[in-house]
């Protein structure tokens, strides 16, 4: 053999060497450098004009999911609001929400996959229903049975798909729509109980609760800007622990609201305002319970800012709190505004809303304010 075979003879066997170490089994890898980040989480709005125009829900839902640290979220859909939504900050528009759609007509015409293939969700956050009760000609059956073929087409999608389904906000539209309203979001849970699984999960959220179609919309269908501040409200406690991996519980089969708590009058620090702060639950399950607060200016000039105070008696933790900033020392949690919610108009409101762990009851707690 030449010596210049030789040597390519040595080469080509250290080469099979080499080859045969990165092959054999337990053999150490270095680790590539620059591993991509993990991808976000998609996140699909899905509904109808309630959801698309301008459904600023969604922007204020954006915000406190951002605020609270859930920033590796991406909103996804085949359309966008562009940024129509005038909060002060920046939001993801992107959406599936149609104004005129229905339950019925999405799945009867099978318009979800395709929008579905395009965006690719991890979680779907639904709120259809109202344009499916108009004139009271569909029956109830005929519209959970297009959620069911809903629920089934996004699992086709993505057999781990979370999804959050509403008990709907109230329906004044036309003559029979109240009351329709009312069955559906009774049939809802049950409907949803049925069909959750541990891989993909269904969270029911009551929108229906506290929301008032005479002030909370601007025509008894369509929330303005107090109706999206509720419904963001709701979703995020929902979205934020789907999130983080646990699902909360269904609330009951009933729409019935809670009754309204009698406010408890604060007596401010000298130098203050008068304020009244009013305090209620929103939901609860073994282990813990959403919270929520209003604050309302009884003075008669406007607010630059605004101090809750809920003092808890019995071990409850606050572990989340959305709307305001809010620090828990021993029993007393106190809360704060945001830059943008900060000014109230006199005899105006504002609301923060709060998870919290409890062990045994849960008395309601003693509540105060202050504004300046």
């Amino acid at each position: 053999m030449s010596r210049q075979s030789l040597r390519y003879a040595v080469i080509a066997a250290i080469t099979a060497a080499l080859a045969l170490a990165v092959a054999l089994p337990g053999s150490p890898v270095q680790s590539a450098p620059n591993r991509s980040a993990a991808a976000p989480t998609r996140i699909m709005p899905l509904g109808d004009s309630i959801t698309a125009g301008p459904g600023c829900w969604r922007a204020l839902l954006w915000n406190q999911l951002q605020t609270a640290g859930y920033s590796n979220i991406d909103f996804v859909g085949s359309t966008s609001d562009g940024g129509g939504c005038n909060y002060g900050f920046s939001y993801d528009g992107d959406h599936e929400g149609h104004g005129g759609f229905s339950a019925v007509g999405i799945a009867d015409n099978n318009q979800l996959p395709p929008w579905l293939s395009a965006a690719r969700p991890d979680v779907v956050v639904v709120h259809l229903g109202t344009n499916d009760l108009w004139g009271g000609w569909q029956s109830m059956e005929t519209i959970l049975a297009a959620f069911t073929k809903l629920v089934g087409q996004m699992r086709a999608n993505n057999p781990t798909m979370k999804i959050i389904v509403s008990q709907i906000i109230p329906h004044h539209g036309c003559a029979t729509c109240p009351t329709d309203t009312i069955t559906l979001n009774s049939r809802i849970p049950g409907w949803a109980a049925g069909l959750t699984t541990a891989q993909s999960p269904i969270v029911v959220v009551d929108q229906w609760t506290g929301f008032n179609a005479a002030t909370d919309t601007g025509d008894g269908v369509h929330p303005n800007d107090s109706g999206f501040r509720k419904m963001a409200n709701r979703f995020y406690p929902a979205l934020a622990q789907v999130l983080g991996g646990t699902a909360p519980p269904s609330p009951s089969t009933s729409p019935t609201p809670s009754a309204t708590p009698t406010p408890s009058p604060s007596t401010p620090p000298p130098g203050n305002g008068w304020c009244t702060a009013t305090y209620r639950v929103v939901s609860q399950w073994p282990g813990g319970f959403q919270g929520e607060m209003s604050v309302r200016n009884d003075t008669t000039t406007a607010t630059t800012a605004w101090t809750a105070t809920v003092n808890l008696g019995n071990g409850q933790q606050i572990s989340q709190a959305w709307n305001a900033t809010a620090t828990q020392t021993g029993t007393t949690v106190t809360a704060r505004n945001l830059s943008w919610n900060g000014g109230l108009t006199p005899g105006g409101s504002t609301s923060f809303g709060f998870l919290a762990s409890s062990t045994g009851t849960n008395p309601a707690p003693v509540v105060g304010c202050a504004v300046s």
